[in-house]
């Protein structure tokens, strides 16, 4: 394959990004944007707050530390899987796995500020189930394009469904 006909395979709205972001500067880049973007919600508005101190705590709700440690491993893994995606040769299947990836992450941002600073956990119950769902779509469109990076998705996938399951016992007992 020569230059040209790379460049032409590579077209598409990620095309200038593909070169950028490719090899290690670009692992790193996208770990460390997909971390920025996923924990600002929570520095801006989390858990260290009257409001949530006074809630009654599920039996199954984890240390506080245990929050900070996974979702940093978690958001590590899916910047790497991203990254594998804006590797993969451009295509149909991976912009609708980006775009799915994107969509999905606009819920995961959306859920802290919903749970914590509007102190509205029905509505937080129901976007965190608006993103399970999303990210199993998000697993499987991944999956069409690079499984590597499909599989760095599911540890993410468990612990959303397994926070689903929290913040309806939270609905529950408070």
């Amino acid at each position: 394959m020569t230059d040209s006909a790379s460049s032409t395979d590579r077209a598409g709205p990620l095309s200038g990004l593909d070169d950028r972001l490719d090899g290690l500067f670009g692992l790193v880049a996208l770990v460390l944007l997909v971390n920025v973007v996923g924990g600002v919600p929570a520095v801006l508005g989390g858990p260290d707050s009257a409001w949530f101190d006074a809630l009654v705590k599920p039996a199954i709700y984890p240390p506080s530390w245990v929050f900070g440690v996974v979702w940093t491993t978690l958001f590590t893994l899916t910047g790497a899987a991203v990254w594998l995606l804006v590797r993969a040769d451009a295509s149909p299947e991976r912009r609708v796995a980006l775009g799915a990836f994107v969509l999905q992450f606009v819920f995961n941002v959306a859920w802290t500020p919903t749970f914590f600073a509007l102190e509205q956990i029905g509505l937080a119950l129901g976007i965190i189930v608006v993103l399970a769902v999303l990210l199993a779509g998000t697993v499987a469109a991944f999956a069409r394009v690079d499984r590597r990076a499909a599989v760095l998705l599911v540890p993410y996938l468990a612990w959303v469904c397994f926070a689903a399951v929290l913040n309806y016992r939270f609905l529950v007992l408070n």
